[in-house]
């Protein structure tokens, strides 16, 4: 019935042309068909009556024409259109918008305003209202986006896509975070809808891979204005093919896209691979295997030790109620001589070395850990309490310079120790691999099997020498973690000094090395090392030897009766006697230290144990 209506209004409107001013002459309602007797010339009656609004009168938007009469006299002055008293919604966004400001008005853009039908969602209609003002040059219309759009392809983005409607807001300062972020958030509405990526053939991992990048994870966590968006590398408007030759991502142009943010860009810089995917083996093999590599060093070392820390935690429980039933029985399961006597293991510049490493370490997981779990809730909290990424970024670059200078120190130690050191036996071959040294060595072997057995309850627990094989495994972790984790944490930190003579793709495997190395340092110092020091048995809470450098007779007979032998058989003990112990305030400030130093070890295992269970990777 509504279709019948509307095709015969027309001629229902021409026939008001008649009757319409008897009508208006009783003080009824002025007809359309009354207007269109004047103003038909301008106003199709057919064009109107099949617009959005051709079932409203004319005095519907004209409402300041109530007497005909004296409108036809001129004396009634014809108003602008008020159209917010029916577009409300429309209104009020347009009020909160850059139009308004600019003084655009609705009908500069609704210009059909008598014939405007309704669009049905129609993007190439709303296209071609915006070019009217905007792209004189037809950059967005060249782009992928506008010849989809112009081609009839729904999917694609058009200018109401990113920039809405009639809420249409300022991008204010180019530097701000509300701009940085509408240069990515707009981007990710379409980009990250698989199923409409799919069914146009477009690249559909774009989205996590970005989000897997140091842009993205910053963009996640609250501060895309410091990093680059999706619009800095592939434009806002004028988004072409990699192999357009006018597209910004095209490889002759990337060293100019590059040098928007990396003024030192080179072609080298520039085969960084911007969205790498370390799962696919076919387009890139060298993330693949990297990745894979890593995946391995993780699960191996962590198998290894954490099986190895599970057994020690069973059979060192079982240790201490076999002491505990003896104690209760009478029977002493031994009886040492002085043997709360203190005795020197470690000197002040170990001390001080040690709790560089514990600052450090724990600055850069404080801070580096909310980037590697950036969808975490914890992550933008810990990010905000630095007061952004950029202060995070620093604290960390700081805590790195510290990790450099006791690798240095710890390198100079060992040289003065092979080649100067005064008390040590031997020609520097035999020092590296002697009871003093921390290299490993065929000793550690048997170590190992002795420990097993006890393990299996197959023998006593055994005795070490000046240092364990499970120490030995932690400093030479650091060499290790210098040349991985730091040498990847200088690739990244450095990237255009790096990119003058490297390929850029090394900064992806310097980021997959840099994550996982740390996931694995972090993950082994808050879990097996934390053990060593702190959770077993013979040690909880805590093995306060580090701080103050003294260890007890007993101690030493019952975890290093090795090396008390060797040392009597040398004469030397009381060498390493402590003529004092350490002070009372001393003790109180660095015992609070190391535990506020564990609290956080453990408050960011708990928050990495969380993170890997809401399905973090």
């Amino acid at each position: 019935m509504q279709f019948v209506f509307c095709r015969m209004l027309p001629f229902l409107m021409l026939l008001m042309v008649w009757v319409g001013p008897s009508l208006a002459q009783q003080g009824m309602a002025i007809d359309p068909a009354t207007c269109l007797g004047c103003h038909g010339d301008k106003i199709s009656v057919r064009a109107f009556a099949e617009s959005v609004h051709g079932k409203n009168g004319c005095t519907s938007c004209h409402v300041d024409i109530t007497d005909l009469a004296k409108h036809m006299k001129k004396e009634i002055k014809v108003q602008k259109v008020q159209c917010e008293r029916c577009h409300k919604k429309q209104n009020a966004e347009h009020y909160a918008s850059v139009h308004i400001a600019k003084g655009v008005m609705c009908a500069d853009c609704h210009t059909d305003i008598h014939v405007h039908k309704y669009w049905k969602n129609d993007k190439r209609i709303v296209v071609a209202k915006c070019v009217q003002c905007h792209d004189k040059e037809s950059v967005y219309q060249k782009s992928v986006h506008g010849k989809a759009v112009a081609a009839g392809n729904e999917d694609s983005a058009a200018c109401n896509d990113c920039h809405g409607l009639h809420e249409i807001k300022p991008l204010g300062d180019p530097k701000s975070r509300s701009n940085r972020e509408f240069h990515t958030k707009v981007c990710l509405k379409c980009h990250s809808n698989e199923e409409m990526m799919k069914r146009n053939n477009v690249f559909n991992v774009a989205v996590k891979t970005y989000m897997e990048s140091y842009h993205g994870k910053n963009y996640r966590l609250g501060f895309p204005e410091k990093v680059a968006g999706c619009a800095d590398c592939h434009t806002g408007h004028s988004v072409l093919p990699k192999d357009d030759p006018n597209s910004s991502v095209n490889p002759a142009n990337l060293v100019n896209t590059c040098a928007k943010c990396h003024a030192k860009a080179t072609t080298l810089f520039t085969k960084f691979y911007a969205h790498g995917e370390h799962t696919d083996r076919e387009k890139y093999p060298i993330l693949y295997y990297t990745f894979l590599g890593m995946t391995g060093l993780l699960l191996g070392t962590f198998t290894v030790f954490w099986i190895h820390t599970l057994f020690w935690m069973f059979r060192g429980f079982v240790e201490n109620r076999e002491k505990a039933a003896k104690l209760a029985s009478g029977e002493y399961h031994h009886v040492v001589p002085e043997a709360h006597k203190q005795y020197r293991r470690f000197n002040r510049i170990h001390i001080f070395m040690h709790i560089l490493v514990i600052t450090s370490f724990l600055g850069l997981s404080l801070t580096g850990l909310p980037l590697k779990f950036s969808t975490q809730h914890w992550a933008i909290s810990l990010m905000n309490l630095y007061g952004g990424s950029a202060h995070a970024g620093f604290i960390h670059r700081i805590c790195a310079g510290i990790t450099f200078v006791y690798f240095g120190m710890a390198i100079v130690m060992s040289i003065n120790f092979l080649f100067f050191k005064k008390g040590i036996q031997g020609n520097p071959i035999q020092r590296l691999f002697g009871p003093d040294s921390l290299c490993p060595n065929l000793r550690d072997i048997k170590d190992v099997g002795a420990m097993l057995k006890w393990f299996f309850f197959k023998g006593p627990k055994p005795t070490f020498e000046r240092w364990t094989y499970w120490e030995k495994f932690d400093f030479l972790a650091v060499f290790w973690g210098m040349f991985a984790i730091g040498g990847s944490g200088l690739m990244l930190w450095f990237p255009e000094f790096f990119g003058l003579f490297l390929p850029g793709w090394v900064f992806n495997v310097a980021t997959i090395v840099h994550s996982d190395e740390a996931l694995l340092a972090t993950g082994f110092i808050f879990t097996v090392h934390f053990f060593n020091t702190h959770g077993r048995p013979e040690k909880f809470p805590m093995d306060f030897v580090i701080f103050n450098g003294q260890i007890g007779k007993e101690e030493m007979l019952e975890e290093r009766g090795d090396q008390w032998k060797r040392y009597e058989e040398q004469g030397i003990t009381e060498q390493y006697a402590c003529k004092k112990t350490s002070g009372v305030a001393y003790d109180f400030l660095v015992k609070g230290f190391g535990f506020t130093a564990l609290f956080i070890g453990i408050s960011l295992l708990l928050l990495m144990i969380l993170a890997f269970g809401n399905g973090a990777h």
